[in-house]
């Protein structure tokens, strides 16, 4: 019986890099052009009466260093490059989460003339969590099912998922 290390010390890495990803989740959130309903929601979701540091949620101010990237609000044409330029900022692996009706469909703002589209138009989104504005339950719930499904592998790499034009 031979071992083969190097498969061995890959998949051992492997699950470390898995188990640092789902228990440390780091976000930085975006509003592109939302009534801050949403955002009221995220920063109260954030408070210690939810507690979402128990799962390791730590809000970050640099996207050079976030996991997750929160988006809320439709695409308007004054954020459409920055928040590209938000993504493509993010080290590999990086995930999107769409919260609210806005950032899913466009919402109450969907056809006015500053609005270019709701966040798949622009990003590939791993998690929606609907709602005007979502409850903070809602968003826990959201970030937890992202970070199941990651656990499990079932998110897709984002190196084969290309962006928007």
């Amino acid at each position: 019986m031979t071992l083969n290390l190097p498969t061995l010390w890959h998949d051992a890495l492997e699950k470390v890099k898995t188990w640092a990803r789902v228990n440390s989740p780091w976000l930085i959130h975006y509003n592109s052009g939302s009534c801050n309903g949403c955002d009221i929601e995220i920063l109260a979701t954030l408070t210690p009466r939810y507690d979402a540091e128990r799962f390791g949620v730590k809000l970050q101010g640099s996207p050079r260093h976030a996991d997750v990237l929160i988006c809320t609000g439709p695409v308007t044409l004054q954020s459409k490059e920055r928040l590209r330029r938000i993504y493509e900022q993010m080290p590999e692996p990086k995930f999107v989460v769409a919260v609210g009706s806005c950032a899913i469909s466009g919402g109450v703002f969907d056809g006015c003339y500053n609005v270019v589209g709701h966040i798949d138009e622009l990003l590939p989104v791993d998690m929606y969590i609907p709602g005007c504005p979502p409850r903070p339950e809602a968003i826990l719930d959201g970030l937890v099912k992202l970070l199941r499904s990651l656990q499990d592998g079932q998110i897709e790499r984002l190196e084969t998922r290309p962006l928007a034009t």
